[in-house]
């Protein structure tokens, strides 16, 4: 037998009553999948049921890619490929069948020892909930290979949000598979820089979202690229973390109206003592100023006396976020280097908050995704502030100076050093 599988696929031989291959297009899911199978039905007789959500022909079924990978692996002489089945030389044989449109036929099936499921993003909670009673024999499994769509999907809420016992749950992508064509890896490319939200979701296997929400939509791209003599810049942004959120940095260049995400470093759960070495995952970071998030002058302190004396606090002020968002959406387009994985999830899902009840997208922000934003407004900020002047927010009500005490000393007064 001809048998080449990835390292990932070894689990895949062990038993669990759940099986969760999901990711984006190009990942070679289905194709380890039904490997696998084939394999473990050669070794013992299993009944092996492939099923979709819809299936109006044979031709729509995983029939194919099977016959395909058994003449691939070696196996003609083993199995019998029939129009409407497959059947072993032990006593193993595949069936198929549409779920919407076959219900009282599955729920008449007996004796399945593997159910794989096509496609398991489409499978609607009406057929979650006449499948898994019916996969009720001893020792049996079910297989799922999907690309998500949506996490109100009955499948993502299932198998992501609250998964069942027992469920081996792998992410696979395009960089996961070894036999990935140049011509596949070129359209892959070419998706990202036409369309990065697309291709996130088609590629990157990402859920869609509610796009028209997105602060970014239509106003990035994601690709490869080296800042030129000319360019305006670098620099630099710092957000800092706290507890569960994650500090992060970004390198960042103007050229032509489009801005250019270059170098990010990110960190959850980040110590102040080592800060300083995630600034370091940043080239040359500590010759250029960094401009960080005011609200932490302890911090700035400590970087100042660690390697980064270069590191200033940014000012704010009333209506920097507005203006920040406002400044990032008006360049024509932001570019953003495939190596800043984490600058492109935040691109991504960047989002304004959506009513609940109504749907409505509403002019707030919402929480979540935007330390990478946030260090990018500190970065700019100057610039920013050119294009719209504004005063900082007062800390206290203004009060006359007297004269007779002695002036305090604020924590922050060295802020413009």
């Amino acid at each position: 037998m001809n048998i080449d599988l990835p390292d990932w696929s070894e689990p895949l031989f062990s038993h669990h009553r759940y099986k969760s291959l999901r990711g984006g297009r190009g990942g070679g899911k289905s194709w380890v999948a039904a490997q696998a199978l084939l394999l473990q039905a050669a070794e013992r007789p299993l009944r092996v049921l492939c099923a979709r959500e819809l299936q109006v022909s044979i031709q729509d079924s995983v029939h194919k890619l099977l016959a395909e990978r058994i003449d691939a692996m070696g196996l003609s002489s083993f199995y019998d490929v029939q129009q409407a089945g497959i059947r072993g030389r032990n006593g193993a044989e595949f069936l198929f069948s549409g779920v919407r449109s076959n219900v009282t036929k599955i729920k008449s099936m007996e004796g399945i020892d593997r159910l794989w499921l096509e496609e398991a993003q489409s499978v609607s909670e009406a057929s979650w909930s006449v499948l898994i009673p019916t996969i009720r024999k001893e020792g049996s499994e079910i297989w799922l290979t999907w690309n998500p769509d949506l996490d109100t999907d009955a499948t993502w809420k299932r198998f992501i949000v609250l998964p069942p016992p027992d469920c081996l749950s792998i992410e696979v992508g395009w960089a996961d598979n070894k036999w990935l064509s140049p011509e596949l890896l070129a359209e892959k490319n070419y998706a990202y820089k036409i369309d990065a939200e697309s291709a996130s979701h088609v590629w990157g296997g990402q859920t869609r979202r509610n796009s028209q929400a997105c602060v970014l939509r239509g106003r990035y791209t994601v690709e490869s690229f080296t800042p030129g003599a000319e360019w305006n810049g670098p620099y630099l942004g710092l957000d800092f973390g706290y507890s569960v959120d994650p500090s992060a940095l970004v390198k960042c260049w103007i050229n032509e109206r489009k801005l250019y995400i270059e170098h990010e470093a990110y960190g959850v759960g980040v110590d102040i003592d080592d800060l300083p070495a995630l600034l370091d995952r940043v080239p040359t970071a500590k010759e250029h100023t960094i401009r960080a998030d005011n609200s932490r002058p302890e911090t700035i302190a400590h970087l100042r006396r660690h390697g980064y004396p270069r590191v200033l606090p940014c000012v704010k002020g009333q209506g920097s976020v507005e203006d920040g968002v406002e400044h990032l959406r008006s360049y024509e387009q932001i570019v953003i280097h495939p190596r800043c994985t984490h600058f492109v999830d935040e691109a991504r899902l960047w989002s304004w908050k959506v009513d609940r009840l109504s749907g409505d997208i509403m002019p707030v922000l919402a929480s979540g995704w935007d330390h990478l934003m946030d260090a990018t407004r500190y970065a700019l900020e100057p610039i920013i502030r050119a294009g719209k002047p504004r005063k900082p927010t007062p800390k206290e009500p203004w009060k006359p100076h007297d004269y007779n005490v002695k002036p305090k000393i604020r924590e922050n007064a060295w802020k413009g050093v």
